[in-house]
C-alpha cells in the first residue's frame, strides 16, 4: 500500500501518439510505476472527454494526423490550464523544442525510442506542478471579483494607495479587501501571494 506522499507522486496521464503499440507502451509503463494512464490514437476523443476527467500530465506525440501535437496543447490548455505537457517526437529539431518550451508551454520534449527514466521524471514532475496550479486555482477562485483585482494588483508589487488609486477606492477597503484575500487563501505575507499566483 502507498503511504500518501506516494500518492501524491502519482496521477492521471493520457498518452497521444497515432503509433498504438508505443501510445499502448508507454501507457502500460507509466501504470507499472503507480500513475493511472490510457493511451489515445488520436487527440480529438480525448478533448471530447476530457472535461470528465483531467488529467495530471499528458504525453503527446508533436507529428499526428490532422491536429498535431502544439495544435492539441493549444487546444487542452483551454479545457484546463492546469495539466501538465510533455512532447514526444521521432523527428527532434531545436526550433520545435524551444516552441514546446516557450510557446506551448511543455514540461519537457523527449526524443524516441523514449528513454523511461527521462519520462518517467517528467511526469512525476508534471504531477506535482499539476496539483500545486490546481491547488492554487481553488484557493483563489473564493475571491469576488473586486478582491481578485486586489489580488492581481498586490502581487503585481503595488501598494495600497497605488491600487485605491487604480480602483477609484479608499486605501481602508484595500486593506479589508486583502484582509479578505489571506483569510480566504490561507496565505500569510505577500510572499505566499505572489507564489500562489504563479
Amino acid at each position: 500500500m502507498n503511504d500518501r506522499g506516494d500518492d501524491l507522486a502519482h496521477g492521471l496521464v493520457y498518452v497521444v501518439d497515432d503509433d498504438q503499440d508505443l501510445g499502448a507502451a508507454v501507457a502500460r509503463l507509466l501504470v507499472r510505476h503507480g500513475h493511472a494512464a490510457k493511451a489515445f490514437l488520436d487527440p480529438v476523443p480525448l478533448l471530447d472527454v476530457y472535461s470528465q476527467a483531467p488529467a495530471h500530465c499528458v504525453v503527446t506525440d508533436v507529428m499526428m494526423g490532422d491536429i498535431d501535437g502544439f495544435d492539441f496543447a493549444d487546444r487542452i490548455r483551454i479545457v484546463d490550464p492546469c495539466v501538465a505537457i510533455i512532447f514526444m517526437t521521432a523527428w527532434p529539431t531545436t526550433a520545435n523544442a524551444v516552441d514546446s518550451v516557450r510557446r506551448y508551454g511543455g514540461l519537457d520534449y523527449l526524443e524516441k525510442p523514449i528513454d523511461e527514466d527521462r519520462l518517467l521524471a517528467a511526469i512525476a514532475e508534471g504531477v506535482g506542478w499539476s496539483r500545486t496550479q490546481r491547488t492554487a486555482l481553488a484557493r483563489t477562485a473564493m475571491l469576488t471579483p473586486r478582491q481578485r483585482q486586489v489580488f492581481d494588483l498586490l502581487v503585481m508589487g503595488h501598494n495600497n494607495q497605488a491600487i485605491a488609486a487604480v480602483l477609484d477606492i479608499s486605501p481602508k477597503t484595500v486593506e479589508d479587501h486583502r484582509a479578505a484575500i489571506v483569510a480566504k487563501t490561507g496565505t500569510n505575507g505577500i510572499a505566499q501571494l505572489i507564489a500562489l499566483s504563479r
